[in-house]
């Protein structure tokens, strides 16, 4: 079904976020604080999180047991899928394929080349099937490491081999957490230290509150505020394109009257005197070149303006 543009201000966008840290610096119940919450708690460490901030979970121990789980029943309640760690769960999934496919395994357990092909599909497919199918928020978890590059040490999400990419693509969002001046904070943005990823407005480094007792909210007002954002985007864009048109019906409606040069300069005048968008100060000089050049008039440029003489000094502009 074709959409109209206009229609993107009613969303309610649901998010993909990668969260990576180092241990100890707050992931998981940052995560919780996403809308309505189910983690996936693969790396066994919902009991780190301070009770009063814990939420409902699964401890699935196999891959299928977790698609077992994520049944739309199951998740009526909740609105974003926490799954803690991605690390995790990606050798839940190697050991998935190898099961599916020997020849994604060798012979010490570890994943073959073929195998790491098959776990990136595989994440990729499981995160759009919580995504599209189930039309949740996503909030995947990585502890983060240290590597050497160049004269430069730079944060990396601690992943197995080759998944990097398959994680890092169907993600909105990507942030790393770092203590700065004793303030926890969230960076969406790259930098040497780190690869991060914004949209929408959200960029650069964002400070997280301390809870102290408070609402664990911070991802339910980010996502909130995605979402006014593509609203707001989605209003100045239809600006947009409504002036634009308005400019262009001026210029046709003027050039289809033009009958002398005199006319055509004043049409030309007309357009320059616009206040262009887009690009609407090209193509109504080409609907002007166009309407001259079917009247016969010619551009003389020693004297700047339109005429119906033929000179050696003429040229199309």
């Amino acid at each position: 079904m074709i959409k109209k543009a206009s229609e993107i201000i009613n969303t309610d966008k649901k998010i993909r976020l990668l969260i990576a840290g180092y241990p100890g610096i707050g992931k998981t119940t940052l995560a919780l604080s996403a809308p309505k919450p189910l983690l996936i708690d693969v790396d066994r460490g919902t009991d780190r999180v301070e009770a009063r901030y814990r939420t409902d979970f699964i401890q699935p121990d196999t891959y299928e047991e977790l698609l077992e789980d994520l049944v739309p029943l199951n998740l009526i309640d909740y609105e974003t899928l926490v799954i803690d760690t991605g690390g995790q769960l990606i050798k839940l999934m190697s050991a998935y394929v190898i099961k599916q496919n020997a020849k994604n395994g060798q012979r010490d357990g570890s994943l073959s080349l073929k195998g790491y092909g098959a776990v990136g599909r595989e994440f990729a497919r499981f995160i759009d099937y919580c995504y599209y199918q189930l039309n949740k928020h996503v909030v995947i978890v990585f502890h983060a490491k240290e590597e050497k590059d160049g004269d430069n040490t730079r944060l990396r999400i601690l992943v197995e081999g080759q998944t990097k990419d398959n994680v890092w693509q169907p993600m909105d969002l990507g942030g790393f957490m770092e203590m700065q001046n004793n303030v926890r904070t969230i960076g969406f943005t790259n930098c040497e230290r780190y690869y991060a990823k914004g949209t929408h407005g959200i960029h650069g480094v964002l400070t997280i509150p301390e809870l102290n007792g408070n609402q664990n909210g911070f991802l339910t007002n980010l996502f909130h505020q995605i979402n006014e954002n593509i609203k707001a985007e989605a209003k100045d864009a239809e600006k947009e394109k409504k002036a634009y048109q308005k400019i262009i019906n001026t210029i046709k409606e003027a050039t289809e009257a033009i009958t002398t040069p005199s006319e055509a300069m004043e049409v030309l005048d007309l357009i320059n005197n616009q206040k262009h968008i887009l690009t609407s100060e090209k193509e109504s000089k080409s609907i002007l070149f166009d309407k001259t050049k079917e009247l016969g008039f010619k551009w003389n440029k020693l004297k700047g303006e339109f005429t119906d003489e033929v000179s050696d000094d003429t040229k199309s502009a």
